[in-house]
């Protein structure tokens, strides 16, 4: 048994700032951050495009990125939230920045600022293609010069410990249910162990491997919502998953997709279908830089209309030199396959991006659990209502980890360890005989996922999906009753229980709003708010 003041699970840009945020302000506390995987293996390294921020009021405003954020939300964002975080998030961008993040900037001095969907003004700040890998290596330098955090890798959170564990029964309706820590799985010696904390803090990421091709790391599983669901906390808004609109097509390469960031389309990019027209007009007269959900649809319309698999990113105008300035990693990556951006259009198709409900929180990243928060992905803040805005999720990460930061500190000297939580019972387990029941689960799960449940959905689709879901579910609580655990098969559960919640938020929502469109209610006049699970 190990103990800690303040546990973070996750080590992305929001588990990371709110560490260093503890760590600093408790010299002489213990602050543990656990990851399933390496330190930097996160989505945030994988975040190309930028972070959305007021940050030069002569050209932009506050009022503009609050009204820019709703309309994208579509009538769902929690409008405090919204001015919380765009008011709030200047600060903390310079937090990182003063941290060792370094921006692009002009020659003049002044950050470079880009422009992507939905976005009024040029706002974004970027380093390259490559923001969230700069962002995250100055957040990991900084943790390493401070001596009371203690990374521990390669261990899989198994389950939150609450009540339920010491023999009480827990439901939704059960007040005060309470975080002590967590189970996890040690990789390396393969026990499972219990690690009690007087605060937990969930930084667990998106969920996109749920479906067939996603941008996401093979890390992305949902792991904390399906934790929080089955520990009887809420969860809101699965329904609306973002589906980026340019991951680029290799007919290959199933499960992480390349994605093309959105600022190519910002600095001049052009979808075209099939047959070379540039199609976005007919859908919006926003034309490329229409907000996601409008994109992926349109997207989506032109490749079933013409029976083509992608649709091409039309960067032929550039010059090399402005494509590889802004750029590199993406041209190099095409440049890899055969692909001369300044000869060569790109092909594309949207790909499973972002999750934008998750556990539900309040205004300070509180949970339903006590003495559990929950920020970055795999939290529902109320910031992105029906659909993310470009380049707020960063934002969100960092604001919501000092909010998290700001009440813990006021609850840590009234929290204490419980130290009657039992060991954990593994009895009458073996170890699986056939791999293949995990795997062959998983690509059913992703399969169903994708075909029914995907960027246009209808009633027929999501019963389905859930009665092909409830079959799995079955299968592999079979398995991990009788099984000894390992991450696969904690990750295919985990994985099958977002996917029961995306369904279920989809067959409750009877409209068609954001990111959920589903075809026998395609209009939106009847505002249905947000489904709490």
């Amino acid at each position: 048994m190990r103990q800690t003041d303040f546990l973070v699970i996750g080590s992305g840009i929001a588990g990371l700032t709110y560490a260093l945020k503890v760590a600093n302000q408790f010299p002489e506390k213990k602050v543990l951050v656990m990851t399933k995987a390496s330190a930097d293996e996160t989505n945030t390294k994988y975040a190309q495009g930028g972070i959305a921020v007021v940050n030069d009021l002569e050209n932009d405003s506050f009022a503009k990125h609050i009204e820019d954020t709703l309309i994208a939300g579509d009538g769902l964002c929690n409008e405090k939230v919204v001015e919380i975080v765009v008011k709030e998030g200047p600060e903390r961008v310079q937090e990182i920045i003063d941290w060792g993040a370094k921006f692009d900037k002009e020659e003049d001095g002044d950050y470079k600022r880009g422009k992507e969907g939905g976005h009024s003004e040029f706002r974004i700040l970027h380093h390259k293609d490559v923001t969230g890998k700069e962002m995250e290596r100055a957040l990991i330098d900084a943790v390493n010069r401070q001596a009371n955090i203690e990374f521990i890798k390669h261990c899989f959170v198994v389950d939150i410990i609450t009540q339920h564990h010491l023999g009480y029964l827990v439901n939704k309706a059960t007040p005060d249910v309470e975080c002590y820590g967590v189970y996890v799985l040690n990789l390396e010696t393969n026990k499972i162990e219990k690690i009690l904390a007087k605060i937990t803090l969930l930084a667990t990421g998106g969920n996109g491997q749920v479906y067939r091709t996603t941008t996401n790391p093979s890390i992305a599983t949902g792991d904390g919502v399906a934790m929080v669901y089955r520990a009887k906390g809420r969860v809101e808004n699965m329904e609306f998953i973002q589906f980026h609109p340019t991951a680029l097509y290799e007919p290959s390469v199933r499960g992480h997709a390349f994605l093309i960031t959105e600022a190519v389309r910002g600095d001049g990019g052009i979808l075209r279908n099939l047959n070379g027209e540039a199609f976005m007009e007919k859908y919006d007269e926003r034309k490329d830089l229409a907000p996601r959900d409008i994109v992926a649809r349109a997207i989506d319309s032109e490749m079933k209309r013409t029976g083509t698999e992608h649709v091409w990113l039309d960067c032929r105008h550039f010059t090399k030199e402005k494509f590889t300035e802004h750029f590199p990693n993406i041209y190099e990556k095409c440049l890899s396959i055969g692909i001369d951006i300044t000869k060569n259009m790109i092909p594309v198709a949207p790909a499973a991006h972002y999750s934008c409900g998750g556990i539900k929180t309040d205004e300070w990243g509180r949970s339903s659990i006590r003495n559990l928060y929950a920020c970055g992905e795999c939290a529902s803040t109320g910031l992105h209502g029906a659909n993310r805005l470009a380049s707020n999720s960063l934002l969100e990460a960092m604001v919501f980890a000092h909010r998290c930061f700001i009440d813990a500190t006021e609850k840590i000297g009234l929290t204490s360890f419980n130290t009657n939580i039992p060991d954990w019972n593994a009895k009458g387990t073996t170890e699986p005989k056939e791999m293949i029941l995990i795997t062959q689960s998983l690509k059913e799960l992703q399969q169903v996922m994708s075909d029914y449940v995907g960027i246009v959905r209808n009633n027929v689709r999501l019963q389905r999906a859930m009665r092909r879901l409830d079959l799995l579910w079955e299968e592999t609580e079979q398995l991990y009753e009788s099984s000894s655990l390992s991450p696969q098969l904690l990750q295919l559960r985990n994985m099958i229980t977002v996917g029961y919640l995306i369904v279920k938020g989809a067959s409750f929502r009877k409209e068609s709003r954001g990111l959920h469109f589903n075809t026998d209610y395609p209009g939106n006049s009847n505002l249905i708010q947000n489904i709490v699970l």
